[in-house]
């Protein structure tokens, strides 16, 4: 198993409004994960990495608090489960493994509310958390669990950007560059996601590096 920090697990955003207190609509709790969402990527593509950590610790504070309005819905867990997953990202460590194991909870809860979840985003970086923790006794990590995760993820999306790449980065950590290789060449073509564009285009980036080192 590999420790944490994750290499490049996801990304974040710069600090904006706290999510409203009372109780969202569902059009509102929407447009409250699309500023979600455009404030973890705006972090994690432009902030400066010493800036990153306190970012992403307030953004997950927002989450929690979104999540606990809203528990039933897979998107929320599933925003709330990617932010953590960042933040674990930032903190590094031993310290980080909780937040760590706490993204998995959420995400895995969202799958079982929606198993499609989000279109594979939620089983990427399930992937990336078992692939990236240390393994028992100190953490979950497990290279079985991470290999079905991301094989999921690619059922659902084939060509997504960033579950070939994070499937070729732990592809070659595994030692199977032919693979690794493939699914490097196949993050670099692919398209990106319209609502994810920002995050998408700098995995592309990092699959173009990974694919130099293959």
């Amino acid at each position: 198993m590999h420790a944490i920090p994750f290499s490049r697990l996801l990304i974040a955003a710069a600090l904006g409004s706290t999510l409203a207190l009372a109780p969202l609509s569902a059009s509102a709790f929407e447009g409250e994960i699309f500023s979600l969402k455009n404030r973890w990527e705006h972090t994690v593509t432009q902030m400066p990495a010493n800036q990153r950590e306190e970012t992403l610790k307030a953004l997950a504070s927002e989450a929690e608090q979104l999540a606990s309005q809203h528990p039933n819905e897979a998107d929320v867990l599933i925003w709330q489960g990617i932010v953590l997953a960042s933040y674990a990202r930032e903190r590094g460590g031993l310290g980080a493994l909780g937040t760590a194991g706490d993204a998995r909870d959420v995400l895995e809860r969202a799958i079982e509310i929606d198993p499609t979840g989000g279109n594979g985003s939620a089983y990427v970086t399930l992937g990336a958390l078992y692939d990236r923790a240390p393994g028992r006794p100190l953490g979950f990590g497990n290279s079985d669990t991470a290999e079905r995760m991301f094989q999921r993820a690619l059922e659902l999306r084939p060509d997504g950007i960033d579950v070939n790449y994070y499937y070729a980065a732990f592809l070659k950590e595994e030692g199977n560059t032919q693979a690794a290789r493939e699914h490097a060449q196949r993050a670099v073509s692919g398209t990106a996601r319209e609502n994810r564009q920002v995050s998408d285009e700098a995995l592309r980036r990092d699959a173009e590096a990974l694919l130099s080192q293959l």
